[in-house]
């Protein structure tokens, strides 16, 4: 009975992950902390309230159409227990969509002891609980992020290998829970590094990653990788085009990412819309019938900044700032059919960027 309840859990994680990565869309990560979505507020010129959080969010989820190339969206704690105005739970809205409820459960980087200026995710104490809870409050799949810092001397190796470790029991204790793990190990963009840099630190910290996932017997088939582009520090005076950084990911994949792993949904970190959606296209037009994962994303600011900027806490502005969520979700998922041009960018009036209907 036990044998026959385990196959089944990983059948069910396996047919989620496929469904995360499957028909060219992705996911929308919409699960900023309280102290970052306030943030990012504060610099719009929004109310920083339960009640402003509650409205943006109600706003991107209610986008129409946002299913057609959304497949998850990835929520934080705070916005799983939020309703619509009319009293209709998020976690429904979404199902009604067609979209795949996913939760952040990682409480945060802190500081790593005896390793100064790195970084260590915190929040494994209680995660049982925590996933037992979110799945019951319909979540499918969660995310736990991890947090690479290049500098002097970083990063260490100590570093490396405590989040290695740490991405995998939060990814052995989702799987035990049914829950599709999201693991996110970014290597960061700040700093002055060239892009050979961030390419040997990259496949560093993914080999490490892979090690501690096998060590903890996380089924492959039922995760999915959430890492960085290999690009240059957001200082370096080298900022390479979009095919030399589509050239050195995809090469960077392949050498440390198992074929067993159904879906890379990159993480936007920083970049614009535009340039993420270049640089994904680039990876997909160039490598994608060679490839053994999907190669999609997994945006936060990259699809909502454009809309927050029109929104700006205004209910009046609600109808374009969803028109420009939608704009780049499908912008994105133009790109990962490597349909993306940048005359997407700038449509003729009222029309909606095209791409390919799938196969």
């Amino acid at each position: 009975m036990e044998v026959d309840r385990h196959k089944m859990n990983t059948q069910k994680l396996i047919a989620t992950a496929g469904a995360l990565v499957a028909n060219d869309k992705g996911l929308l990560a919409m699960d900023e902390s309280t102290s970052t979505c306030n943030k990012r507020f504060a610099a719009a010129g929004i109310p920083q309230t339960v009640e402003a959080r509650r409205a943006w969010r109600e706003l991107i989820i209610t986008t129409p159409g946002l299913s057609q190339s959304i497949s998850g969206a990835i929520l934080y704690d705070e916005t799983i227990r939020q309703k619509k105005k009319d009293g209709t739970p998020f976690v429904k809205v979404l199902a009604d969509a067609g979209i795949i409820a996913g939760i952040k459960v990682d409480i945060g980087a802190k500081a790593l002891a005896a390793h100064p200026g790195e970084k260590i995710t915190e929040g494994l104490d209680d995660l049982r609980e925590r996933l037992a809870e979110y799945s019951q409050t319909g979540a499918l799949f969660a995310k736990w992020r991890a947090v690479i810092t290049v500098g002097d001397g970083l990063p260490s190796r100590g570093c490396i290998d405590a989040n290695a470790q740490v991405l995998a029991r939060y990814a052995a204790l989702c799987q035990e829970a049914g829950l599709v793990p999201v693991v996110e190990p970014e290597v960061l963009m700040e700093g002055s590094h060239p892009l050979a840099r961030c390419a040997e630190l990259t496949e560093e910290v993914l080999r490490s990653v892979f090690t501690q996932l096998y060590a903890q017997r996380v089924t492959l088939e039922g995760m999915i990788l959430k890492p960085n582009m290999v690009l240059p520090g957001l200082g370096c005076p080298t900022q390479d085009s979009v095919n030399v950084v589509a050239d050195a990911t995809v090469t960077c994949l392949r050498r440390a990412v198992p074929a067993a792993v159904p879906g890379i949904a990159f993480l936007s970190g920083g970049q614009t819309g535009e340039l993420a959606s270049a640089r994904l296209n680039a990876m997909n037009a160039r490598f994608r019938s060679g490839l053994p994962w999907a190669v999609a994303f997994s945006f936060a600011r990259a699809i909502q900044q454009p809309a927050m900027e029109i929104w700006r806490g205004n209910q009046a502005d609600a109808a374009a700032a969803q028109q420009a969520i939608r704009h780049r979700a499908m912008c994105n998922q133009a790109a990962r059919r490597g349909e993306y041009t940048a005359a997407m960018e700038n449509p003729p009036a009222n029309r909606e960027p095209q791409a390919k209907s799938a196969a």
